[in-house]
């Protein structure tokens, strides 16, 4: 049975599916169009690493700590891939978003196993 609480996880890790599905499409369709060289694009990247780093190293529940893991690392793995669509040729920037919507659809998976999984 799920609670209003593992309920609610699952919602969240539902949206970063359908958001990673998203960033996949328009990152092969070659729609988006980001100024990737801009500060913001990079305050996101670091904020993204330093939000990821927090999550890893945030003490919890110990039955929650893979989802932390899952968590933490997706989201430092995504800041370090935004820092690299930063510096990287403008052919790669379709193919790398759509490795990072990946990544995000990924994470959606893997949390939603771990929700459902016997404690």
């Amino acid at each position: 049975m799920l609670t209003p609480e593992r309920l609610f996880r699952l919602m969240v890790e539902l949206i970063f599916v359908l958001l990673g599905f998203l960033v996949i499409w328009l990152g092969l369709a070659r729609r988006i169009y980001v100024d990737r060289h801009s500060a913001a694009w990079l305050i996101l990247s670091a904020a993204l690493i330093v939000w990821g780093l927090r999550a890893l190293y945030q003490p919890g529940q110990w039955w929650l700590r893979w989802e932390n893991w899952t968590r933490g690392l997706s989201l430092v793995l995504l800041g370090v891939l935004m820092l690299v669509i930063s510096r990287g040729p403008f052919p790669w920037v379709g193919p790398m978003l759509a490795a990072g919507g990946g990544l995000l659809v990924l994470r959606g998976v893997i949390a939603a196993y771990l929700i459902f999984r016997p404690r």
